[in-house]
């Protein structure tokens, strides 16, 4: 599909792997019986599916029935100085929007063939990652909007469903107000969201942070533990102005920070409905936000 010089071809590429997608959404709607399943679309930069090696990108090649030098000249073309800053997420989907058509067409014909075959009823949760404003979720919503009627009118199952968005920009978080007439959920995306505030990389920060910590710049790291002076402010901001346009808004954290205890604390102070973290995290998220609740209700 990367290597793909068109539309058309694209849209060749994505027809195979629509199936793929879509039988692991049905193992996915199975498995939870049910409980709520949120998915996020195509996030990373394209340029993470290709080779970095000679020797990958031969490989590559001859499995795509194509020449070297195509995957080569394709990298290149995909190469981003600050890729995590660029074309990736919904600008992805936006300008490439066969890309999310084909995945929220797997979505529901997924999740009608678990509800078809007598399964809990499905309500998937289609998360739009990476947004800046209001109009990006728009578009991507008409999308989704037209891709799930089509899919409900051919499968002849009546189908609920959700679209929401990542805040992990601080103008998305500052915009909330004008993003929730769009979102009836909001996940914080406080990995990027960290980034993007304090401009420090998640991956290259380890060679400067312990001095940081050392110094007391950082009381602690601010990937593992919410920064809540300065991401913190930015999420109450979006709480307080996307529940002001919806209050029925769904409000929860993805990332990291959703596992460490201090971080679930300060999400029960600010609002939030829900946590959610890599899995040995749970645990320890659950415990967290059962103290959280318990004190909050106790104040």
């Amino acid at each position: 599909m990367i290597l793909a010089e068109n539309e058309a071809g694209r849209r060749a590429a994505l027809a195979k792997i629509l199936p793929m997608q879509q039988k692991d959404f049905v193992e996915l709607f199975r498995i939870m019986e049910g409980l709520p399943v949120t998915i996020r679309l195509l996030d990373p930069p394209l340029h993470e599916f290709l080779p970095n090696s000679e020797d990958e990108m031969d490989e590559v090649a001859r499995a795509a029935g194509t020449d070297s030098l195509k995957v080569r000249q394709r990298a290149l073309q995909l190469h981003e100085s600050n890729p995590m800053l660029g074309h990736r997420g919904c600008r992805l989907g936006i300008t490439y929007p066969e890309i999310y058509e084909m995945q929220v067409r797997a979505i529901f014909q997924a999740a009608a063939e678990v509800t078809r075959v007598g399964g809990q009823p499905v309500t998937p949760e289609i998360m739009v990652p990476l947004v800046l404003s209001r109009k990006e979720l728009e578009i991507l919503k008409v999308l989704i909007d037209r891709v799930a009627a089509e899919t409900i009118a051919a499968v002849g199952v009546d189908l609920s469903y959700m679209v929401g968005t990542m805040i992990e920009l601080p103008r998305a978080a500052l915009r909330a107000a004008d993003i929730a007439e769009q979102a009836q959920f909001f996940s914080f995306g406080t990995n990027d969201l960290t980034q993007t505030t304090l401009g420090i990389s998640r991956d290259d920060a380890g060679s400067f942070l312990p001095e940081y910590r050392r110094l007391g710049v950082f009381e602690q790291d601010p990937f593992a533990t919410l920064d809540t002076e300065g991401v913190g402010e930015l999420l109450s901001i979006a709480v307080e102005r996307g529940r002001r346009t919806r209050p029925s808004l769904k409000l929860g954290i993805c990332g990291e920070h959703g596992g460490d205890p201090a971080s679930v604390h300060f999400c029960e102070k600010v609002g939030l409905d829900y946590v959610s973290c890599s899995p040995y995290r749970v645990p320890i998220a659950r415990l967290a936000a059962a103290q959280a609740a318990l004190a909050n209700s106790a104040s």
